[in-house]
């Protein structure tokens, strides 16, 4: 299986996020005082969201540049994952943000406040540059990486929004529709909480140590057991180390009652999974047929009921 990214150089990267962050910074500012100055729940919606924007890219920059940091002792496994954990932040913001502008949007409807339609207008249209800007900056970048995806869907819908605002802003200028704009505000929300609640799955399956999720976990253990010299696989676990850094660990039983053949196979094991499904990291435990683990789980890493009595195992 083979995994292509498009890698960005990671200094040209910290000048986008950061070119967003200022963006963002100013537009949330001039939203806040334009959509109270004007009334419009819709543009203070819409600056919330930026605002979310705004920290979720600053928590990104930040998540950029630990990830960077070699392995240690605290950390042996290195601090790229804190990238996934950065995701995970920005989406349960999008989520939180999405809930509350659902429920303002429902009180203004009850009761629809007078609202400066220009005011809305023009500072949609801002937005709405700043928002397009932002998407663009992280396009390429969010192909390589779930947290910057989680920025750029954020900005994605920023931009939806911000039409969205420009739209309502219009129909208050033509029509005097005051109950457009609290509406706009309940469907840019639920547009959010759909964004949210289907990419969170992601970093969560990452951070629960899930399998890969384009991965074949029984095709994985299939491909091992039907190598020369393997007679079983059990004990297996998969998972994403970071999100573009597959790992492995099982027990291997081999062929025969000796060690002669454990070089090759454990060289081959490791070939195949490299070539095959791209799993960088293997961390392999051998046993021979009569030390093996009988009645052994082969996903996990439960003990069958006598494990008291196995042979020690050679690793």
């Amino acid at each position: 299986m083979a995994h292509d990214h498009v890698h960005i150089d990671p200094q040209s990267g910290d000048r986008r996020v950061s070119v967003a962050i200022w963006a963002n910074a100013l537009l949330t500012v001039a939203q806040i005082v334009g959509g109270v100055l004007s009334g419009s729940l819709a543009l203070v919606a819409d600056a919330l969201h930026n605002f979310s924007d705004m920290a979720s890219l600053v928590i990104a920059f930040v998540a950029r540049k630990i990830a960077r940091r070699p392995a240690d002792a605290r950390m042996t496994f290195g601090y790229g994952r804190i990238e996934i954990v950065a995701a995970l932040i920005n989406y349960t913001t999008l989520i939180l943000v999405g809930f509350y502008l659902i429920y303002e949007g429902g009180m203004r409807l009850i009761d629809p406040p007078q609202v400066a339609g220009w005011t809305v207008v023009i500072l949609g249209c801002v937005a709405l540059v700043i928002d397009t800007l932002t998407a663009l900056l992280t396009y390429t970048m969010q192909k390589d990486s779930l947290n910057i995806r989680a920025l750029f869907l954020h900005n994605l819908s920023d931009a939806l929004a911000s039409v969205a605002v420009i739209f309502g802003g219009t129909l208050i200028i033509l029509y005097d529709l005051r109950w457009v704009d609290p509406a706009i505000t309940i469907g840019i929300a639920v547009y959010i909480l759909y964004l949210a609640l289907t990419e969170i799955g992601g970093p969560i399956r990452m951070l629960m140590l899930g399998s890969p999720p384009d991965m074949d976990a029984t095709a994985v253990v299939g491909a091992l057991a039907k190598l020369d010299g393997v007679r079983d696989v059990h004990h297996v676990h998969l998972w994403q180390m970071q999100e573009h850094e597959v790992a492995l660990d099982c027990h291997v039983v081999l062929v025969g009652q000796d060690w002669s053949e454990l070089d090759a196979v454990k060289r081959e094991i490791k070939r195949m999974l490299a070539v095959d499904f791209g799993i960088s990291h293997s961390s392999l435990e051998f046993e021979t047929s009569d030390s093996a683990h009988e009645g052994a789980s082969l996903f996990g890493h439960e003990e069958p009921p006598n494990a008291g009595g196995i042979k020690p195992e050679h690793s």
